[in-house]
């Protein structure tokens, strides 16, 4: 299973391009969609709209995975962040793709293995879990490999839950 992970954000958007089809998770893509604080909303969707294609493109996943909303004390930067969203999830849909969404408490439990991880440790376990030879920069990338590490470690438990109620 090729999965496409994606930080959204309204300045820096991660996504991040995991293998979990063997045993071993192997490292596929990853980078940064950085979009300058000066152009207008409607542009920077359309740029993020359209490199998240061509990431897509590239890379034929199978499904995408993005982080669940959280609760934001800025309602401004709640709102940037939900467009950012929808234009993942358009992206992703547009392309016949399946999209799942994970809490952060639940994204940082399945890769760090404690749900209020730091960004630092969060880093550093996706570096190990993909034999990473750096740390993914900036963090919103390492953000988006932990978003599909993630996804594949639900799939995985819950393929085994069903074949085990099966039997």
């Amino acid at each position: 299973m090729i999965v496409l992970g994606i930080d959204c954000g309204s300045e820096i958007t991660g996504f991040g391009v995991v293998d979990g089809s063997s045993p071993k998770l192997r490292f596929v893509d990853a980078g940064a969609i950085r979009i300058s604080a000066r152009e207008p909303l409607p542009a920077k969707l359309h740029k993020i709209f359209v490199r998240l294609q061509e990431v897509i493109a590239k890379n034929h996943p199978e499904c995408v995975a993005i982080e669940d909303i959280f609760y934001a004390v800025n309602a401004k930067s709640a709102l940037k962040l939900g467009h950012v969203r929808g234009v993942a999830m358009l992206a992703a849909s547009s392309a016949g793709l399946p999209v799942s969404e994970y809490a952060p408490l639940s994204i940082k439990s399945a890769v760090v293995g404690y749900g209020k991880a730091e960004k630092s440790q969060v880093q550093s376990m996706v570096t190990r879990l993909l034999d990473l030879k750096s740390v993914p920069e900036p963090p919103d990338v390492a953000d988006a490999l932990a978003i599909a590490i993630c996804h594949i470690h639900t799939a995985a438990t819950l393929k085994k839950q069903k074949a085990t109620a099966r039997s």
